[in-house]
């Protein structure tokens, strides 16, 4: 089977990028999990750190944590990858992923993009909506892994 790329900001992980780690592991041999960084963005957790918080939380040798800048089709050439895993939560992430998914096969004809529907215990946690409940004390037990729980009490620790 081919190599998938499964590329995300990934700021944090959340049980919804595990959940689709896991379902993606049963179609493909290997997984390839990709930070995307961008230089306009400014993250909560850097990439080293997310690539501790992903390595720790995701415990199968099948999965490798990795980053890049740029293209995803670039980077997915060079990795010799011929699939990549998005993950769809709502009907509002189709427009997006579908104009994404159709610039990538015009850029990389030869790169096939699968995607996957988020299962419904997730559908409605994001990155932005964690990262936000968490700055404000809210309790995210249940929608990220207990590692990236305890990453975000340490980032938000003195900001109530």
């Amino acid at each position: 089977m081919p190599v998938a790329i499964y590329p995300g900001s990934f700021d944090p992980l959340t049980n919804g990028h595990l959940s689709l780690i896991q379902r993606s592991l049963k179609m493909f041999d290997r997984l390839i999990v990709a930070i995307a960084v961008n230089p306009k963005k400014t993250p909560l957790f850097s990439e080293d750190e997310r690539r501790a918080l992903i390595r720790e939380a995701v415990q199968d040798e099948r999965v490798e944590v990795d980053a890049f800048h740029g293209l995803l089709v670039d980077y997915v050439r060079r990795r010799n990858a011929g699939v990549i895993v998005r993950g769809l939560r709502a009907v509002s992430d189709f427009e997006y992923e579908f104009q994404l998914a159709n610039m990538n096969r015009k850029l990389a004809p030869d790169v096939e993009t699968v995607f996957m529907m988020t299962g419904e215990d997730y559908f409605y946690i994001s990155s932005n909506l964690v990262r936000e409940v968490a700055s404000f004390g809210g309790d995210v037990t249940g929608l990220v892994p207990p590692n990236v729980h305890a990453g975000l009490k340490a980032k938000f620790a003195g900001k109530k």
